[in-house]
């Protein structure tokens, strides 16, 4: 009987990319394939790399390099992701090991290209893929759709091409699951890649959404992580709308879920609309991901970013007042070109000031292509790593006062592991799965991942709590 190919699926970046890996994985195994959760166990090694910025590169590099050791022992290696898809010439030079690199469109080709990977007449190594790689710099792939298998075939809605939905499959156990409404992105913010690397801004439509959540919940999902580059903007392309209100409430109707997650939400689409919703729906986080990036309205003009401060300001207030408890999470980017030290204390101000319940901050990386690759006046890179550490400390104490205003409230939480036994890691609805805060408490009954407990506060860390359970 012969043994069925394995292939083994690394995932580097972002939700996005997570996502991207378990359609493939979806596809392989429609083929036919055996997705396996080890290098050495496999036939076939896929690396999905990020291209984000210069320190996820330099990972994905890294992590493509710890994989071609494994080419000695006959296993076939292919790259693909947003790190391929922006420079896939200089890959095929660099890595002569890998024996496919392709982009982020070229997923639906790929049961074929393992297959041909597979026979006696296997391609070279450092064959490019010729999907979405071929695409110039900022284009939609027109085909985009139906290269990336998402249906095998191609859809529109008012005259509009959209996303498709096709198979997936879960790459780990897990009771929260990514729902991905949109691909691309219009923006055009000036440090930004993702238009060049994923295309113009394509909604997947409201039905196959319901319909993918419904089965996800038959699988026992308990939260969904709504994602895309833009959550915010979803339906502006296909409905003439921001309809995620809409989205949302038709999602909370779907039996199973009991969390819907907010990610990705800009400011200037943040509408009272979807303020009235996140209030009115209980199954809809009091929680959400806003990308602010700056608050100096020169910065902000120069970012390409359409909020000023007075808009940042009335929504974050909006947010407050309609959403009670509500959780805000942002990101902030320090030595943008031409931030001066008045620019930097505004912003410190402003951290100050609105005391965010999470947040990230990053050092500018110049990426190359975008508009603010080529401005004057950059912070140098210490300087800007400087600052980044400033808002981290400060974010520090406000992080552990925020927790500390826990103890002894009992908080609903989803259990995601075992520490040691009688002790759980879980997550409330102010955490997003893999980047925010972990609840680590005690159970005197077993437990298992996907287990929605009550649990009270007991103690506070810097970023984690601790408690019991209350059930």
């Amino acid at each position: 009987m012969r043994k069925t190919c394995g292939i083994y699926i690394d995932t580097l970046g972002c939700f996005k990319n997570a996502e991207d890996s378990e359609r493939a994985a979806g596809l392989l195994a429609e083929a036919g394939y055996a997705i396996v959760g080890s290098p050495d166990d496999a036939d076939v090694i896929l690396v999905n790399t990020c291209g984000f910025i210069e320190a996820a590169k330099r990972e994905s590099i890294d992590r493509v390099l710890e994989m071609i050791p494994h080419r000695e022992t006959g296993k076939k290696l292919i790259v693909s992701g947003c790190l391929t898809q922006r420079y896939p010439k200089e890959l095929l030079a660099e890595l002569p090991e890998a024996d496919i690199v392709m982009g982020v469109n070229d997923y639906g080709k790929l049961p074929g290209i393992v297959a041909e990977l597979l026979r006696d007449q296997t391609p070279r190594a450092g064959t490019r893929s010729n999907a979405g790689l071929a695409d110039p710099p900022g284009a939609c792939p027109r085909n985009a759709a139906r290269d990336r298998g998402d249906s095998g075939g191609r859809l529109f809605v008012n005259g509009k091409e959209t996303l498709l939905l096709g198979p997936r499959r879960a790459l780990s156990p897990r009771a929260s699951a990514l729902l991905k409404v949109a691909e691309g992105c219009d923006n055009r913010c000036s440090y930004c890649a993702i238009p060049y690397i994923r295309g113009a801004y394509r909604s997947v439509p409201m039905e196959l959404l319901v319909a993918e959540t419904e089965r996800l919940a038959r699988e026992g999902a308990k939260e969904i992580v709504l994602i895309a580059q833009d959550v915010s903007a979803y339906g502006s392309d296909v409905y003439g709308r921001y309809a995620l209100p809409e989205l949302l409430s038709r999602l909370c109707a779907v039996e199973g879920p009991e969390w819907f997650r907010l990610m990705y939400c800009y400011e200037e689409r943040i509408t009272r609309e979807l303020i009235e919703v996140m209030a009115r729906e209980p199954k809809i986080c009091a929680y959400i991901d806003i990308p602010l990036q700056h608050c100096a309205d020169g910065i902000l003009t120069r970012m390409n970013r359409r909020s000023r401060r007075a808009d940042i300001d009335r929504t974050l207030a909006a947010l407050r007042d309609g959403v009670p408890d509500l959780a805000i999470r942002t990101t902030l980017m320090t030595g943008f070109p031409g931030e001066t030290d008045e620019d930097f204390a505004a912003l410190e101000d402003f951290v100050e000031e609105n005391r965010f319940e999470r947040l990230g901050v990053f050092a500018y990386s110049a990426e190359d292509g975008t508009p603010a690759a080529d401005m004057p006046d950059k912070p140098s890179a210490e300087l800007s790593e400087e600052r980044k550490e400033r808002l981290m400390l400060r974010q520090l104490d406000i992080s552990l006062e925020n927790n500390r205003n826990l103890v002894g409230k009992t908080l609903r939480v989803l259990t995601e592991g075992t520490e040691e036994p009688g002790i759980y890691a879980g997550r409330t609805q102010f955490d997003a799965p893999e980047i925010d805060n972990a609840v680590l408490f005690t159970s005197g009954k077993p437990l298992r991942a996907g287990d929605m407990v009550n649990v009270t506060i007991t103690d506070a860390m810097d970023y984690d709590i601790v408690g019991e359970i209350a059930d």
